[in-house]
Parts: structure tokens; C-alpha cells; sequence
């Protein structure tokens, strides 16, 4: 049985904390009156966010099944 590395659920926490940050610095600058990136709100970053952090929760979770599985 074949199943992803811890470090592929490392670098998508990476991106969720860097769209996380993105989306905030996206929302001072819009209070300010500019944009960093245009096209996209704030929200659109956090579900992109949420979105990433799905996959994460889920391979740390297959990680963890198959690290306490019994050994045949």
C-alpha cells in the first residue's frame, strides 16, 4: 500500500499559510484603496485556504492510519 510523504502535507501547509497571508495583506491594502492582486478578494484567498488545508488534514490523517497500523 502505497501513500503520500509527510513533507507533501508540509509544503501545502506552506501554501495555505502564504494564501493565508496573502489574503490579509490583500484586505489591508484594499482598506488602504489598493490591490495587490487584482480579480480576487480576500474570501476567495481564506477558501482557497480552507480548500488546501482539506488535503493536508487529510494526508496527516492517512499518515496516521497507516503508521499505527498493525505490522503483518
Amino acid at each position: 500500500m502505497t501513500y503520500a510523504p509527510s513533507w507533501l502535507a508540509r509544503v501545502l501547509f506552506l501554501v495555505a499559510f502564504g494564501l493565508a497571508g496573502l489574503a490579509a495583506l490583500e484586505k489591508v491594502a484594499n482598506l488602504v484603496g489598493y490591490t495587490v492582486l487584482k480579480g480576487y478578494t480576500p474570501l476567495q484567498f481564506i477558501e482557497f485556504t480552507a480548500v488546501v488545508l482539506l488535503f493536508v488534514i487529510a494526508l496527516l490523517l492517512r499518515d496516521i492510519r497507516h503508521n499505527t497500523a498493525p505490522k503483518p
